[in-house]
């Protein structure tokens, strides 16, 4: 009787200890987050190619074998990078955002411009320039990019076109079949800054806010 009372009396002694052995939440957050603002590191350093697992390991501070508990390939790691770095920064166009009253026109450099502004300094231009440069030997890359970040942008974008017209905002109707137009100076900052002339580049904030200029009523 009294071994028995030991026994269910060790029972929570003994899940007390395992709880300590395993790591809080927080710290597996802190952990997860570390393996992927390495991998950011990685990739741009030395690209997707070059990249490894026990590189990012070692610039995490954390065992070899750690990433590979969060990230069980190096493409799922990519996406871990664009979910937290890239698409985390993403501004929100919804449209159900608008203020009462306010143009689509002034709602974009409202919530676009301070964005495009600070692309270069936050790194998601220098992102963006490694997914051109490797996404024709890894496709993956794109399809990453295009889910997490390009696509929801353009499709409420699209909407956003779409209320402009209606609203008599646009000076053509070009950007209601083409709203990639709206984007499009910020890609050409992009490849600009990174691959044409790194000597000069262009504030790509200031693009964006001209391109809505020419395409929007005041």
């Amino acid at each position: 009787m009294a071994a028995g009372a030991q026994r269910r009396g060790d029972a929570p002694q003994k899940e007390l200890r395992q709880r300590a052995r395993s790591p809080s939440v927080e710290k597996t957050t802190q952990t997860r987050r570390a393996i992927v603002s390495a991998a950011l590191a990685e990739f741009l350093e030395r690209g997707f190619a070059c990249a490894t697992m026990d590189a990012v390991a070692r610039r995490a501070g954390v065992a070899k074998g750690t990433p590979y508990r969060y990230f069980p390939t190096k493409e799922a790691l990519f996406e871990g990078v664009v979910r937290q770095e890239i698409a985390g920064a993403v501004v929100d166009v919804n449209a159900a955002n608008r203020a009462p009253g306010e143009k689509v026109g002034a709602f974009l450099r409202r919530t676009m411009s301070p964005a495009m502004q600070v692309v270069e300094r936050q790194g998601r231009a220098a992102l963006a320039r490694l997914v051109l440069t490797e996404g024709v030997r890894f496709p993956v890359l794109i399809e990453i990019y295009r889910r997490e970040m390009f696509d929801p942008l353009l499709n409420q974008l699209r909407n956003l076109v779409r209320s402009a017209r209606e609203e008599g905002e646009l000076k053509s109707d070009a950007l209601v079949d083409n709203p990639e137009l709206l984007i499009a100076p910020i890609w050409y900052g992009i490849v600009h800054n990174g691959l044409l002339d790194r000597s000069q580049p262009l504030d790509i904030g200031a693009l964006f806010d001209a391109n809505l200029d020419l395409l929007f009523e005041e």
